[in-house]
């Protein structure tokens, strides 16, 4: 444990930030899933829904700098291919 003030300030602030991480990061893998689930069971209109907000939370995470940009891009491109399949 820290000893020095500003130490124990940025212990608590990773702590704070690695939380937020992880729920952006657990959001958006959940949202791939779900329409990943609506692709295969074949439901156009839910899928496309779902596409977006699995597009808006992959841009959220990209922004924050959670996810590399170009990785960001290949798994959109990827979903969107995966929604012009159908």
């Amino acid at each position: 444990m820290p000893n020095i003030k500003s130490a124990k300030k940025r212990v608590l602030t990773s702590a704070k930030k690695e939380k937020n991480n992880n729920a952006v990061e657990a959001r958006t893998k959940t949202s791939i899933k779900k329409f990943v689930k609506e692709v295969e069971a074949g439901n156009k209109e839910s899928a496309s829904e779902k596409l977006n907000t699995a597009i808006k939370n992959i841009d959220k995470a990209a922004n924050s700098g959670l996810m590399h940009k170009n990785k960001a891009a290949r798994q959109k491109s990827r979903l969107m291919k995966m929604n012009n399949k159908m």
